[in-house]
């Protein structure tokens, strides 16, 4: 009963993810969160991110720590940071909200850091625009994993979003479908200011502020890594 009304509590706040507000601090902390996931995860290239899914990203985009929970459906509640490549190189972070979840027979809670790799045109208008369903507006599959993708796999075809996740809990993998994602108005407000739209973000036309350079040159150095060891 204890744990039903946890995860109730856990979907009720789902829907208002995207408008808590933050202080500035909780949004560096998030940005330097972000970078420390992808440092770990590309710290072990057998089991990280293929240098040719990198070679091929158009968009990273990182949820440090998204809660994710399960008894008999399951859900998704977190707040990330994302970057898109642009002619002179990674843009400034955008922040986005992700809420809901999928049907299946999973019980638990726990703590998931999810990396998002947005694949072409269509990947990266979609974060763009900020607000866009997994599954009904955009094809999202799990990422191959290691050193290398294989050229027989089929993750460059039909797929925007290719996922990861890296969970210390009971959940083998990572079921991302009917989750939503959002522009976070609050935390792009506290760290940018008014007005600055994500699409601006994104395309490259709004600087990088400083307290930035630690996720943008953890994007950067995670395609280093990748070509380094092999």
């Amino acid at each position: 009963m204890k744990k039903l009304v946890t995860l109730v509590a856990l979907f009720s706040l789902g829907a208002a993810t995207a408008a808590w507000a933050e202080t500035r601090e909780e949004v560096q902390n998030r940005l330097d969160n972000a970078a420390l996931v992808l440092h770990q995860i590309m710290g072990a290239p057998d089991r990280g991110i293929p240098e040719e899914v990198l070679d091929h990203a158009q968009c990273v985009a990182i949820v440090p720590h998204m809660i994710k929970a399960g008894l008999v459906f399951g859900g998704e509640n977190g707040k990330g940071v994302a970057t898109c490549r642009t002619a002179n190189g990674w843009s400034a972070p955008a922040f986005f909200a992700i809420t809901g979840g999928s049907w299946g027979l999973q019980i638990g809670v726990e703590g998931v850091d999810l990396v998002m790799i947005f694949q072409g045109d269509r990947g990266m208008q979609r974060l763009e625009n900020a607000k866009f369903q997994i599954g009904a507006d955009a094809s999202a599959a799990a990422g191959p994993v290691g050193r290398h993708a294989t050229a027989d796999t089929d993750w460059k075809l039909n797929t925007e979003i290719l996922t990861y996740s890296r969970a210390k809990g009971a959940f083998a993998g990572l079921t991302l479908t009917g989750a939503d994602i959002r522009r976070d108005d609050s935390s792009m407000d506290t760290f940018y200011g008014h007005d600055v739209s994500s699409h601006r973000v994104l395309h490259g036309e709004v600087a990088t502020p400083a307290a930035a350079n630690r996720f943008i040159d953890a994007v950067r150095g995670a395609k280093e890594k990748a070509h380094a060891a092999n």
